[in-house]
């Protein structure tokens, strides 16, 4: 696999891979693939993602996208992205609760689809997670390393 392939390796030893050492065994994967895996960027992220009310949101997402631009300026794509994908959970999953109470899309038992609900709090903490989130993607330097990364 190339290092730029949309291919997460799920087959890695993440216990034992340090990205920071290894960037060349990172891969991007889709969307949030690998966000809760890949360290030692998980345990400096992790710590400081809250998606809960707008004011957590709103620290959440800049103490996020402040780490995202350091990664960037140390020229450490792997840290960038994975800041990015935490950004990007923030808002999915703060959609998630804003649309179904308790976060849960499905019955247990049933698996059905549980009815549909709006919580401003949330829908408004996934806006805020949100915008971060198309800057962080759209940002020159990061859409410069992925390119790089992808060659």
């Amino acid at each position: 696999m190339k290092p730029g392939s949309d291919s997460f390796d799920y087959t890695l030893d993440f216990k034992a891979i340090d990205f920071r050492k290894q960037p060349e065994l990172y891969r991007i994967g889709k969307g949030e693939q690998g966000v809760l895996l890949v360290e030692p960027y998980k345990s400096e992220i992790l710590p400081h993602w809250r998606f809960k009310t707008v004011t957590e949101a709103k620290k959440s997402s800049a103490r996020i996208y402040k780490m995202f631009l350091a990664y960037l300026k140390a020229d450490d794509f792997p840290g960038a992205d994975m800041a990015r994908k935490f950004l990007q959970m923030g808002w999915t999953r703060a959609r998630r609760y804003a649309n179904h109470k308790g976060g849960r899309k499905y019955d247990q038992t049933s698996g059905e689809e549980l009815p549909r609900t709006e919580d401003a709090e949330k829908a408004a903490a996934a806006a805020i997670f949100y915008e971060r989130y198309v800057t962080a993607r759209q940002h020159k330097e990061y859409v410069r390393q992925k390119k790089a990364r992808e060659r």
